[in-house]
């Protein structure tokens, strides 16, 4: 409950990927973590606690051992959640009212977004005297709402209907044109005609809440993949390795690809080991070598059998709410999960008393996939694919267990405290 508690707070206030960063952020300076910048020299020490930002949508936090370091343990999660960004010129006239011209991010289920209480967060940049400057920005208070038609409007829409973005998810928010573009440059602090770009993103307002005759669930926007992201931060926090560099990554764009300077697929993961590997005094040899020792998680959520809909599950890899940590396969590599990382994570599990269980999608029905195949690319280490179960994944408002938040959290510090050798 605790737990669940203090996820729940950090994804009201993680409401976009840019605050997403920024509340890692602020977890990693109260436990004694330095930040670094790509565009400067790092002078790493022994025993050192650091992070590294890049375009303040992706971080990755490490810890380096007071020894000479043998591998890297790491898990990696993701900022971004499925949702609607506003397009450039994002204000539309319409019938007494100011709409909000807006694009789909990723695959989400459109109606969970009708009827609920919105707003808009993200950053801007401005440009005074050659200066580029990001600002954070988040409207804190409801601000629009995408209505329904009624049901005497639209008789058949309980018998199915397909969203169209242009027409049907354009938000209400005022009646006056320009006051949003007020709204969001006083947020900021700045004259909006010195805002020379943005990118800003509708958000569900409603807070998360427990629930269930014994609190035995929780509901709240992006628990995709935000109760990983909380996760492993957490258990990351809490560990120690003497011999290992223990490595927390959480990237954007997961849900559209990774193919971004700051996803999964880019060269993010690979320049901060290289240059943690060289500050230390290692060699190309010395760091190939502790890449071959080295372990990841893919931290990413997985679908909990439906009670109403429990024929779209596997027969046999079904897993449940409160089940404890989930390991993900499927034969086409969309996840990682292979016989050796199979046992990697099953021996974790063991030795931090954590219940797991094992997730495939029916044989005949897609899945999803993530981020660690597409990491792999360009740091090829031993991977598995782990998560929690869920139930409406893409939605606006989630559904997940309130014990599994515990679980991951014990797992994934028994993770980075176990040393490794393949």
């Amino acid at each position: 409950m605790e737990n669940t508690q203090k996820l729940i707070d950090f994804i009201e206030k993680s409401t976009d990927c840019y605050h997403t960063v920024k509340t890692v952020k602020e977890a990693l300076k109260k436990n004694g973590f330095s930040e670094l910048k790509e565009n400067r020299g790092w002078n790493l020490e022994k025993g050192g606690r650091y992070y590294v930002s890049r375009n303040s949508s992706s971080l990755i936090a490490f810890k380096i051992p007071g020894t000479e370091y043998k591998a890297f343990s790491i898990c990696a999660s993701h900022t971004d959640s499925p949702s609607f960004k506003l397009k450039p010129i994002f204000e539309l006239e319409a019938e007494g009212c100011v709409k909000l011209s807006v694009e789909g991010y990723g695959g989400m289920i459109m109606s969970s977004w009708l009827d609920r209480p919105l707003s808009v967060s993200g950053r801007i940049v401005t440009a005074e005297n050659g200066k580029i400057k990001e600002q954070l920005v988040n409207i804190d208070r409801d601000i629009a709402v995408i209505p329904n038609p009624a049901i005497h409007i639209s008789r058949d829409i309980n018998k199915g209907y397909e969203f169209n973005v242009k027409r049907d998810m354009c938000p209400v928010a005022g009646s006056r044109a320009g006051a949003l573009a007020e709204l969001v440059a006083d947020s900021a602090g700045v004259p909006s005609e010195n805002i020379k770009g943005f990118d800003l993103f509708l958000y569900n307002r409603m807070r998360g809440i427990i629930f269930g005759t014994d609190n035995e669930y929780f509901s709240a926007p992006r628990i995709d993949d935000l109760q990983c992201v909380y996760t492993t931060l957490e258990g990351f926090i809490g560990a120690s390795n003497e011999k290992r560099v223990s490595v927390f990554a959480a990237f954007d764009n997961e849900e559209v690809g990774s193919g971004t300077k700051q996803g999964a697929l880019s060269s993010f993961l690979r320049d901060v080991l290289e240059r943690i590997n060289f500050s230390l005094g290692g060699n190309e040899e010395k760091y190939k070598i502790a890449l071959a020792d080295s372990f990841m998680l893919s931290c990413d959520n997985a679908h909990a059998v439906h009670p109403n809909y429990a024929d779209k599950a596997d027969s046999t890899n079904r897993v449940y709410m409160n089940g404890g940590i989930v390991i993900k396969y499927n034969a086409n590599q969309k996840y990682t999960t292979d016989a050796v990382s199979e046992a990697v994570v099953k021996h974790v599990c063991e030795k931090a008393d954590i219940p797991y269980q094992l997730y495939a999608n029916r044989s005949d029905m897609p899945g999803g996939s993530t981020l660690g195949n597409l990491s792999d690319e360009k740091v090829s280490i031993n991977t598995a694919d782990v998560g929690l179960a869920q139930l409406a994944m893409h939605s606006a408002y989630e559904t997940a267990g309130t014990k599994d938040t515990e679980c991951m959290i014990k797992f994934i510090k028994k993770f980075y405290e176990t040393q490794l050798t393949f």
